[in-house]
């Protein structure tokens, strides 16, 4: 009888062993999930926020005399109204991959107008370096939110 009753306590250690074995893979199986997820997070922010960038840039350089070369408002990228015929610097106003919602940090000139966009996200980056030419400003920033883009240089009318 007692043999019995050491080998049920050997089966129930070997499951706990088991559970605990299973458990921590499973938790570094999530630690990896995450940080795939977020690096694909990343790079949809950056891809986007080149396409926030080459919107203003485009905005800026089909500035009519007179008017200035920032938007006032995001939606003024979707329909620029200071010409004649419509003229579209951007398809539609993204959705942050790391917030969810379309709302962004905005980089306000002298003028308070928009320069440049960031996200509002205050998580922490796993890219801080290897960042192409373009968006060098971004190396060793540590926070999402310091990944600012904006126009690289102000594109004035006449300067093409």
């Amino acid at each position: 009888m007692r043999k019995h009753t050491l080998q049920r306590g050997m089966i129930y250690l070997a499951l706990l062993l088991a559970l605990a074995v299973i458990g921590g893979l499973s938790a570094v199986g999530l630690r990896v999930v995450h940080t795939i997820q977020m690096r694909q997070a990343e790079a949809e922010l950056l891809a986007i926020g080149l396409e926030f960038r080459n919107a203003l840039q485009s905005y800026a350089a089909a500035t009519p005399d007179g008017s200035s070369p920032a938007p006032r408002a995001l939606a003024d990228l979707l329909r620029d109204s200071r010409s004649a015929g419509i003229v579209r610097h951007l398809r539609r106003i993204y959705y942050d991959p790391l917030t969810g919602k379309s709302e962004w940090g905005l980089l306000r000139g002298p003028d308070q107008r928009i320069v440049g966009v960031y996200s509002l996200s205050e998580t922490p980056t796993i890219k801080r370096e290897g960042f192409p030419v373009d968006l060098a400003g971004l190396q060793g920033k540590e926070k999402h939110s310091e990944w600012v883009f904006a126009i690289v240089s102000p594109v004035l009318p006449g300067t093409n």
